[in-house]
């Protein structure tokens, strides 16, 4: 995975890992608090055997498997007994002692550990006679030789003044390292298993094909869609320019100047872009004709507020001249031919003869046409418009295509030899990595917006010939 990828989803998928650290780091700080404090002290002492006097000075002589077997009795009710007795047993209970032996020397380490550091003090202190006094007894040729043990303090114990668990910082740094590990884990493993189109880098996964334009969220839109006109200086306006801007350039290289704006599934925005983006493009001053070409489920006449009972199939079945059904927005260049009566066949018609002879003569009769088409993965009524247009333009709507649904739109489109102009995505979520990152440049039209929206109200929508 790209170093540049791998921040991506990262970045998208921040709330996981920090969600992640945060719980983790809250666990290791209970865990650390709710720890009892442990302490540790520790004493060297030298154990040499000591003779009766008048016997043989070089009888015995504690061994380094001497050693290891005392520091075996150190767990032994032999040498805990003598010592819970000594350090008073309600006291001394949760100490324990443990030792080592010296690499090099005959020296042993006594290491006591409990929750009293003054306890554990005395209990370091108290293990070496202790242990010299119960050392003859699992030393058999010491008792033969009628020799005893002596300690000899190398290093008394001193009382600890910080305990040696919990260590807060050792904890939460570890928190933290895990925290992060499980939050990277989660975020890579909802990437690899999250079924839905939420960045670019997820379209070009399953097309090459450039993105035209990323269009932001705006709640506003579902009962003002069209953003263009109502407010012409907000960002969701400026994306839609920049997306017309964008087109002018697949203009260039496709050599004509008709589009079929499509998605692979409804509700996918494909409407509200379409009708926008004519708008825009009006805005500029080319002559746009918008036409509803969804005969199964139309729905540009109703979001403009235009007549729909009247429109498209009312010209194919040779009822009316297109003079007399196209309507005209306003007193903008912008024409719109809606669907029209919703007919029992709608792929016959669309790709029929007076279809292509129609489509032909009103493409020479405007700068640009868009066509509002149905989504390709139900029906295959894109397919047949895209043969009157010169591109097809694909919608994908951010957190709610489905990957599987797109890969089959584009695979779809693929196997009839249908070239794809580009993306639009839709519905970006604004703030986020995908987010308007122009966001901080829309501030210099508020007032002319304010201004915009007081001529608004005296502006009126007409219905004309043409």
């Amino acid at each position: 995975m790209p170093f540049r990828e791998f921040i991506t989803i990262m970045r998208a998928r921040w709330r996981v890992i920090t969600l992640s650290l945060l719980l983790v780091v809250g666990v290791a700080a209970a865990v650390t608090i709710l720890t009892p404090p442990r302490y540790t002290a520790t004493a060297k002492v030298y154990l040499a055997t000591d003779a009766p006097s008048g016997a043989d000075q070089s009888a015995y002589v504690i061994t380094r498997q001497d050693l290891n077997t005392y520091v075996e009795v150190l767990k032994s009710p032999a040498f805990t007994d003598p010592l819970a007795e000594e350090l008073d047993l309600t006291a001394g209970a949760g100490v324990s002692v443990e030792g080592e032996v010296s690499e090099t020397s005959n020296i042993l380490s006594l290491t006591a550990t409990g929750s009293d550091p003054e306890l554990v003090t005395r209990a370091a202190n108290a293990a070496g006679p202790l242990l010299a006094t119960v050392a003859k007894d699992f030393s058999p040729l010491l008792a033969l030789n009628d020799q005893t043990v002596t300690a000899q303090d190398i290093s008394p114990a001193v009382t600890p003044s910080d305990p040696v668990s919990p260590d807060p910082v050792r904890n939460i740094g570890l928190g933290v390292l895990l925290g992060l590990a499980i939050g990277i884990g989660l975020a890579l493993l909802r990437q690899a298993v999250d079924t839905r189109v939420r960045r670019v880098e997820d379209v070009n996964a399953i097309s090459p094909r450039p993105i035209l334009g990323e269009v932001p969220l705006e709640r506003q839109r579902r009962d003002d869609p069209l953003g263009v006109e109502s407010d012409p200086h907000g960002g969701y306006a400026e994306s839609i320019r920049r997306l017309r801007t964008n087109l002018l350039f697949v203009d260039v290289t496709t050599g004509g100047h008709t589009f079929v704006v499509t998605s692979s599934m409804p509700g996918e925005g494909k409407t509200t872009t379409t009708i926008n983006l004519a708008l825009a493009m009006a805005g500029a001053g080319s002559r746009v004709l918008l036409i509803d070409g969804d005969l199964r489920n139309p729905s540009v006449a109703s979001t403009m507020g235009l007549e729909g009972g009247i429109g498209l199939t009312t010209i194919l079945l040779g009822r009316a001249e297109p003079v007399d059904v196209i309507q005209k927005w306003g007193s903008s260049t912008l024409d719109v031919l809606a669907a029209g009566q919703i007919p029992p066949n709608p792929s016959e018609l669309l790709g029929s003869e007076p279809m292509a002879l129609l489509f032909d003569k009103l493409t020479r009769d405007y700068d640009f046409v868009l066509v509002d088409s149905p989504p390709i993965v139900p029906v295959i009524d894109a397919v047949l418009l895209n043969k009157l247009t010169n591109g097809l333009i694909m919608v994908v709507a951010g957190d709610r295509t489905r990957k599987r649904d797109l890969t089959s739109a584009v695979q779809s489109l693929e196997t009839v030899e249908v070239p794809i102009s580009g993306f639009v995505l839709n519905m970006v979520r604004t703030g986020g990595p995908n987010g308007n990152r122009y966001g901080g440049y829309y501030g210099y039209g508020h007032h002319a917006r304010d201004a915009a929206k007081g001529t608004r109200g005296a502006r009126k929508r007409s219905t004309s010939s043409i």
